[in-house]
């Protein structure tokens, strides 16, 4: 068997700790609330440990990033993040300022530190540098490309090295944009970015003379004219194995559970298929999967080096796919699943479970709409207050119920 690099997750809730864990994570990363670039995450410091436990519990690492770039106020306030680092026990720590990095050789010097993206580390001399400081592991900025990567790990064959390979795109340099701290006050590097590349916008040429104010007309182009596609490596997953990075990243600890499970489900199948025949690796399928997710569109953003066409969409920030989240089992006992909603479920619909540890998922037609709070029969029931339906085992036919566990993601055609 070919040795694989490390799949590693984000995880914004403690749902996302436990579909992480499920659908085949080796490890996950999670922020510190208040520290890291995602700082509006919703899950707090009991959470985190929460996750943590389970997924040592289940054999997986969770790395807590600690990455943002401090000023004076936020070395005022370090005691007290010693006592959270203390309290969670994390198995690594990802920063990017080099005096927080001192201050975590100062104050944990037992913890593995993990360069964060934001250091926009692009180079083999930048990670020998960071080496020396005495970090076990760099993780590239997006920016670098394949060809360099190769490079670099030719240059840096003894310390970890982890890149991007599904997930948003920043249009600045590896998420150090300044656009949504200028204009509404919300700082990027605090988890609090506006997403202004998101945005549509007006193009206005000004006459200096006349003070005449000229629109510049769109084309058939529209005028989201900084709206980068996400990242998805998957077609190049091949290339990208053969390589041997240490640890692939997923984007994304503003997601939701779906997003993570189907995301995770697919990479690790596909680098399971990939390790047991890569003569015979085809990634098709497994894009499947991807396309059933709402995205921006994909693109392997500078994988090839300079971004190609591909790489931004000015036509809309709506998500191409056709496909939305169903909803998450929270329950499974003999009799029924119960299936809490991400989305309006209608008589006749038919759903798919995503099955952890299995390519093909399993199809459900649902002749009946059975309220799992009323056990009253609806033509259709909405998200929202955590509304939930009952599957009778019946329904499922001749397929593996016992496959059926808490937290297995479910999909509808929209």
């Amino acid at each position: 068997m070919i040795k694989l690099p490390e799949l590693l997750a984000p995880a914004g809730t403690l749902d996302a700790f436990k579909t992480a864990i499920l659908y085949g994570a080796d490890a996950i990363y999670a922020g510190l609330p208040g520290f890291s670039m995602r700082a509006r995450a919703k899950i707090t410091v009991d959470q985190v440990r929460a996750g943590i436990e389970l997924a040592h519990a289940a054999g997986r690492k969770v790395y807590l990033a600690f990455n943002l770039f401090a000023h004076e106020r936020d070395f005022e306030n370090m005691s007290r993040v010693s006592d959270v680092i203390n309290y969670l026990c994390p198995d690594a720590l990802i920063v990017a300022d080099p005096g927080v990095m001192m201050w975590v050789r100062e104050h944990h010097p037992e913890i593995p530190i993990h360069i964060s993206t934001q250091a926009n580390i692009c180079s083999a001399e930048s990670v020998k540098f960071w080496q020396r400081a005495g970090a076990r592991l760099c993780v590239l900025a997006r920016e670098v490309s394949h060809d360099e990567f190769k490079i670099i790990r030719a240059r840096c064959p003894d310390i970890g090295l982890e890149i991007f390979i599904h997930g948003a795109m920043c249009m600045s340099y590896s998420g150090r944009c300044l656009l949504s701290n200028f204009i509404t006050g919300r700082p990027a590097n605090r988890g609090a970015c506006a997403q202004l590349c998101r945005w549509k916008y007006d193009v206005i040429l000004r006459e200096c003379e006349s003070g005449i104010e000229m629109p510049i007309e769109e084309d058939a182009r529209g005028a989201y004219i900084m709206n980068s596609r996400d990242l998805c490596l998957m077609p190049r997953l091949r290339d990208v194995l053969e390589s041997h990075p240490d640890s692939l990243k997923i984007e994304g600890r503003n997601r939701s559970e779906y997003y993570v499970g189907t995301v995770v489900h697919a990479y690790r199948a596909a680098m399971d298929a990939y390790a047991c025949d890569p003569e015979n690796f085809d990634p098709s399928p497994f894009m499947d999967e991807l396309n059933r997710l709402e995205t921006r569109g994909y693109t392997t953003a500078f994988f090839d080096g300079n971004l190609g066409p591909d790489a931004h969409n000015y036509e809309t920030t709506r998500s191409t796919s056709v496909w939305h989240a169903a909803g998450v089992i929270t329950a499974v006992t003999p009799e029924r699943v119960t299936l809490e909603l991400r989305n309006e479920i209608t008589r006749g619909d038919k759903i798919t479970f995503i099955m952890p540890s299995k390519t093909n998922g399993v199809s459900v037609l649902l002749p009946e709409i059975i309220n799992a709070q009323t056990g009253a029969h609806l033509p259709k029931m909405s998200a929202g207050q955590h509304n939930s339906l009952v599957i009778p085992r019946a329904w499922f036919g001749d397929v593996d119920y016992a496959a059926f566990v808490p937290y297995i993601l479910a999909y509808k055609h929209k």
